[in-house]
Protein backbone atom coordinates (compact mmCIF):
# COMPACT_ATOMS: atom_id res chain seq x y z
CA UNK A 1 0.00 0.00 0.00
CA UNK A 2 0.74 3.49 0.03
CA UNK A 3 2.30 5.94 2.01
CA UNK A 4 -0.58 8.02 1.03
CA UNK A 5 -3.31 5.53 1.10
CA UNK A 6 -2.38 4.47 4.02
CA UNK A 7 -2.58 7.48 5.90
CA UNK A 8 -5.74 8.18 4.62
CA UNK A 9 -7.29 5.21 5.53
CA UNK A 10 -5.83 5.74 9.32
CA UNK A 11 -7.21 8.76 9.32
CA UNK A 12 -10.46 7.85 8.01
CA UNK A 13 -10.85 5.18 10.48
CA UNK A 14 -9.42 7.13 13.83
CA UNK A 15 -12.49 9.63 13.11
CA UNK A 16 -15.19 6.87 12.22
CA UNK A 17 -14.67 5.39 15.69
CA UNK A 18 -15.92 8.76 16.87
CA UNK A 19 -18.55 9.24 14.11
CA UNK A 20 -19.04 6.15 12.18
CA UNK A 21 -21.66 8.03 10.31
CA UNK A 22 -19.92 11.18 9.32
CA UNK A 23 -16.88 9.37 8.49
CA UNK A 24 -17.76 6.14 6.23
CA UNK A 25 -15.82 5.47 3.49
CA UNK A 26 -19.22 7.15 1.43
CA UNK A 27 -19.61 9.90 3.32
CA UNK A 28 -15.80 11.10 2.98
CA UNK A 29 -16.14 10.24 -0.53
CA UNK A 30 -19.31 12.63 -1.16
CA UNK A 31 -17.52 15.17 0.64
CA UNK A 32 -14.74 14.84 -1.28
CA UNK A 33 -16.87 15.16 -4.41
CA UNK A 34 -15.11 11.44 -5.54
CA UNK A 35 -16.41 8.05 -5.69
CA UNK A 36 -16.63 5.97 -3.11
CA UNK A 37 -14.91 3.32 -5.41
CA UNK A 38 -12.02 5.57 -5.91
CA UNK A 39 -11.20 6.28 -2.40
CA UNK A 40 -11.30 2.55 -1.81
CA UNK A 41 -8.66 2.19 -4.29
CA UNK A 42 -6.90 5.21 -2.94
CA UNK A 43 -7.03 3.75 0.52
CA UNK A 44 -5.86 0.36 -0.83
CA UNK A 45 -3.01 1.32 -2.73
CA UNK A 46 -4.59 0.51 -6.05
CA UNK A 47 -4.54 4.02 -7.01
CA UNK A 48 -1.73 6.96 -7.22
CA UNK A 49 -2.44 9.95 -5.34
CA UNK A 50 -5.04 12.21 -6.79
CA UNK A 51 -4.77 15.66 -7.80
CA UNK A 52 -4.30 18.78 -6.42
CA UNK A 53 -7.94 19.95 -5.80
CA UNK A 54 -9.06 16.36 -4.84
CA UNK A 55 -6.15 16.07 -2.24
CA UNK A 56 -7.28 19.13 -0.62
CA UNK A 57 -10.62 18.18 -0.96
CA UNK A 58 -9.97 14.87 0.85
CA UNK A 59 -7.85 17.11 3.52
CA UNK A 60 -10.98 19.53 4.57
CA UNK A 61 -13.02 16.28 4.34
CA UNK A 62 -10.54 14.69 7.23
CA UNK A 63 -9.83 17.96 9.35
CA UNK A 64 -5.92 17.58 8.03
CA UNK A 65 -3.74 19.72 6.90
CA UNK A 66 -3.86 20.01 3.01
CA UNK A 67 0.06 20.62 2.68
CA UNK A 68 0.76 17.39 5.18
CA UNK A 69 -1.54 15.13 2.64
CA UNK A 70 0.33 16.44 -0.59
CA UNK A 71 3.42 16.02 0.69
CA UNK A 72 2.69 12.73 1.89
CA UNK A 73 1.54 12.40 -2.14
CA UNK A 74 4.88 13.47 -3.28
CA UNK A 75 3.33 16.59 -4.23
CA UNK A 76 3.80 20.74 -3.59
CA UNK A 77 0.53 23.05 -4.14
CA UNK A 78 0.96 25.40 -6.64
CA UNK A 79 0.81 28.18 -4.44
CA UNK A 80 4.04 26.96 -3.27
CA UNK A 81 5.15 26.93 -6.53
CA UNK A 82 4.61 29.80 -7.32
CA UNK A 83 6.38 31.16 -4.30
CA UNK A 84 9.55 28.96 -4.51
CA UNK A 85 9.95 29.72 -8.52
CA UNK A 86 10.25 33.55 -7.37
CA UNK A 87 13.21 32.97 -5.69
CA UNK A 88 14.29 29.30 -6.36
CA UNK A 89 17.63 29.58 -5.57
CA UNK A 90 17.21 31.08 -2.01
CA UNK A 91 14.11 28.88 -1.51
CA UNK A 92 16.46 25.65 -2.66
CA UNK A 93 19.17 27.28 0.04
CA UNK A 94 16.90 27.93 2.67
CA UNK A 95 15.46 23.56 2.58
CA UNK A 96 18.75 22.61 2.56
CA UNK A 97 19.32 24.29 5.65
CA UNK A 98 16.12 23.25 7.45
CA UNK A 99 16.59 19.76 6.68
CA UNK A 100 18.88 18.53 9.17
CA UNK A 101 17.64 21.02 11.82
CA UNK A 102 15.58 19.38 14.73
CA UNK A 103 11.45 20.40 14.47
CA UNK A 104 12.07 22.58 17.77
CA UNK A 105 14.61 24.97 15.90
CA UNK A 106 12.59 24.88 12.59
CA UNK A 107 9.17 25.82 14.83
CA UNK A 108 11.25 28.42 16.36
CA UNK A 109 12.29 30.13 13.30
CA UNK A 110 8.57 29.91 11.82
CA UNK A 111 7.42 31.42 14.69
CA UNK A 112 10.28 34.14 13.98
CA UNK A 113 9.29 34.88 10.65
CA UNK A 114 5.46 34.81 11.37
CA UNK A 115 5.92 37.13 13.89
CA UNK A 116 8.27 39.67 12.35
CA UNK A 117 11.08 39.13 14.61
CA UNK A 118 13.78 39.04 12.62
Amino acid sequence: MSEFGDYIKARREQLQKQDAAAFSLRKVAAQAQIEPSYLSKIERGLQPPPGEATIVSLALALGEDPDVLLALAGKVSEELKKIIQQRPKLFGQLIRQLKDMPDHAVLHLVREVRDGNW
